[in-house]
């Protein structure tokens, strides 16, 4: 796949899920339904991309030590958060309506360790990788150094207001732009030209 639309597409796909989310809401509930459905999806789309765009910045920090760390964290983040979305679809699709789904939600966070990995810690290493991929590759000047504070943004912005993400997501896409629009070559071959 190429890295430059996993750059752009990721954030956008984001973008898609907070305006979903926000409609989603108009008639006061979140699904079930076809926004729901439509908004998760966009999200898991996402996290797929974000498989890719992590993979990139570990090459573009030559494979070390703390970018594999950060790459192997961001992956379980990944599974974790990709399993909260797969669960809200599933609950969205086995609900008649939005007070069908409470109960749904509470048997699935009732089984040990669900809640923790799925819904409270898990995705939190998603964006830590996230802001330490990114704090690597400024700190070795391939980002802009104010890149980290977009980062930041974009998960400081929901936790505020959920309404929020799209803002969010802007932030995201701005702080991924530079990396779409270079073209990155293999670790491999750099060190090659260097060599």
């Amino acid at each position: 796949m190429n890295t430059r639309i996993a750059f752009v597409a990721a954030p956008l796909l984001v973008l898609a899920y907070g305006l979903i989310r926000i409609a989603d809401g108009f008639d006061g509930t979140r699904g079930p339904g076809l926004a729901w459905t439509t908004g998760h999806l966009a999200f898991l789309a996402a996290l797929v991309l974000f498989i890719v765009i992590f993979r990139e910045m570990w090459r573009m920090l030559d494979r070390n030590r703390i970018a594999t760390t950060s790459l192997v964290v961001g992956l379980v983040g990944i599974a974790c958060a990709s399993a909260q979305f797969v669960i809200d679809i599933a609950v969205g699709f086995m609900s008649a309506d939005h007070d069908a789904m409470s109960p749904l939600f509470d048997q699935v966070q009732a089984i040990p360790g669900v809640s923790l990995a799925v819904y409270q810690v898990g995705p939190m290493l998603f964006y830590i990788a996230q802001l330490a991929l990114v704090i690597q590759l400024a700190a070795r000047r391939q980002l802009k150094l104010w890149t980290p504070v977009l980062v930041m943004l974009d998960f400081a912005i929901p936790i505020i207001e959920k309404d929020l993400i799209p803002l969010g997501a802007l932030c995201m896409l701005v702080s991924f732009w530079p990396l779409a629009r270079r073209q990155v070559q293999p670790a491999a071959r750099r060190t090659l030209v260097h060599a």
